[in-house]
């Protein structure tokens, strides 16, 4: 073989070893691009931008999976990274659905921030994720919930006895402890179960009655209702964790706190136009008396926390030490330190 043909050949050589040595991860998510997704997107960038792009993530709009078959598809290694929400198989996540008890007194997303991450840090929930091979990596910090309905307004827990409404977890729970009959459809079914009639009311953040069209079916919407909200995970699989390169997983870790900050920028951008949103699609913002929310809030809020409380210490799980950790984190983020 000739000088040139040497060449050649290890430059074929070189290329096939950086090809080999780039690493691509597959992310399951579902639904479109929208605010809920933005942080995955964000941590997308950033990393290819640390590793000169020897580090991607492909992200996939429920080409690779069902999002109720996330955390499965993690387990087995079908993909590395996926987001998940809790209520869509509590007893596969039990641990962090102590972030979705009703009425917790969250006010924003910075501290739903801060509490989800002190709740992923805890033992219990490192080690249960660990049973499907996943590692905590960020939550998908949300608003308290609201409802969007059709006819007449519900103003009261009267208006809410048989109200079928779209809710999962610890919402669905509250609501169903005031007489109200809740369905967890999956936020991808959400519209269509309004359109036909199984719900007459759907309870989601903001970006999901836009980014799901239920806000398109909708007459009015609770403004301050805020029963609570749902926890939403991102994680990635153990093994493929593990399997990055020192700069790797350093890009991943390090753009992490970014990423979020990029998440909660853009929410704030959506949460300044809701009104002009509810005014152009001819949406009427209720506010519901504060007495009926007390009541709400007494009947649904405290029976559920000793309930949830009591099945997790059954099971072997400290959740009275994981409820504490949310009301402590949330006083220490309040108090600065």
């Amino acid at each position: 073989m000739n000088f040139l043909g040497k060449t050649a050949v290890a430059a074929i050589a070189v290329a096939f070893a950086s090809e080999a040595a780039a690493t691509e991860w597959n992310v399951s998510v579902w639904g479109k691009r929208r605010a809920f997704t933005e942080h995955i997107e964000k941590l997308a960038e950033l990393v290819s931008e640390k590793t000169g792009g020897e580090f991607t993530m492909n992200i996939s709009y429920g080409g690779l999976s069902k999002n109720r078959e996330n955390l499965d598809g993690i387990s087995i290694g079908a993909f590395e990274m996926a987001q998940f929400c809790a209520g869509y198989h509590r007893d596969k996540n039990r641990v962090v659905t102590v972030l979705e008890l009703p009425f917790l007194g969250i006010s924003n997303l910075e501290e739903e921030v801060a509490v989800s991450s002190a709740v992923y840090a805890h033992p219990a929930a490192t080690e249960e994720m660990a049973q499907w091979n996943a590692k905590l990596l960020m939550t998908s910090p949300m608003p308290q919930y609201n409802l969007v309905g059709t006819g007449d307004p519900r103003t009261t827990l009267a208006d809410f006895e048989g109200m079928r409404v779209r809710a999962t977890g610890g919402i669905g729970n509250a609501f169903k402890a005031v007489g109200a009959v809740p369905t967890s459809v999956t936020a991808t079914e959400a519209y269509q179960a309004m359109e036909s009639g199984v719900v007459d009311t759907v309870a989601f953040a903001q970006h999901a009655h836009l980014s799901f069209g239920t806000i398109n079916q909708a007459d009015w919407w609770t403004a301050n209702l805020n029963p609570g909200t749902v926890n939403c995970p991102v994680v990635v699989n153990i093994d493929a964790y593990d399997a990055l390169s020192d700069a790797e997983r350093e890009a991943l870790d390090s753009s992490i706190p970014e990423a979020l900050d990029h998440y909660l920028a853009n929410y704030a951008q959506l949460l300044a136009r809701w009104d002009s949103v509810l005014e152009e699609k001819g949406v009427q913002k209720i506010e519901i008396d504060d007495a009926v929310i007390e009541e709400f809030r007494t009947k649904a809020a405290d029976p559920i926390r000793e309930a949830w409380i009591k099945d997790m210490e059954a099971q072997g799980l400290p959740g009275q030490e994981l409820y504490d950790l949310v009301m402590k984190t949330l006083a220490d983020h309040r108090s600065g330190s």
